[in-house]
């Protein structure tokens, strides 16, 4: 099921006035500003369709990526998604906050995952790249969530090897986890 935009929908051959007539027919759904779907399409998450739709580089993560790993308990109050440093953040009404990522880092740890019952596929960072961020960015987010989520990747299984060589790659994160591991030894 692919998401529609005014722009999609020019592309193959549908005006924009024929899309919102679909739309107030009901056979679109609107989700987002300038985002529609089929109403028949199988149930998806919105905010990730929206993020993914807006941003082709987003990229779940802090508190959103440690949860989707079950790394903490925390319910996220809205999406965490990065995006490039110096990109525009795309206007919008949906529970997502964006930060912004330094474009030279930007990849590391990041790995594309499909959207559960659409076509697309959003970025996601892995657990050792999401912990390094929580511990680098610990003065908004909270002292205890990326101890927490440390402990619990630890208790799993997780190499410490390869997290400190990740965090080495990452500016502010490699001393505070160093304290944090030889705490917790």
């Amino acid at each position: 099921m692919a998401t529609l935009t005014p722009a999609t929908a020019k592309k193959r051959g549908m005006s924009r006035a024929a899309l919102y007539r679909a739309t107030r027919n009901g056979k679109l759904e609107r989700i987002a500003r300038g985002i529609y779907l089929p109403a028949d399409a199988t149930a998806a998450d919105w905010d990730w369709i929206e993020a993914a739709t807006r941003r082709p580089e987003s990229t779940i993560c802090l508190t959103s990526a440690l949860a989707l790993h079950d790394l903490t308990d925390e319910i996220p109050a809205t999406l965490d998604i990065a995006i490039h440093r110096g990109a525009r953040i795309p206007a919008g009404s949906s529970a997502i906050t964006w930060h912004h990522f330094d474009k030279a880092t930007f990849d590391l740890g990041r790995e594309q995952i499909a959207i559960p019952g659409t076509d697309q596929t959003i970025g996601l960072y892995s657990a050792e790249r999401s912990i390094a961020d929580a511990f680098r960015l610990r003065s908004a987010m909270g002292y205890e969530l990326p101890r927490d989520a440390l402990k619990e990747w630890l208790r799993r299984g997780g190499k410490p090897g390869r997290l400190v060589d990740l965090t080495t790659r990452l500016p502010r994160a490699k001393t505070p986890l160093l304290t944090a591991l030889d705490a917790l030894s």
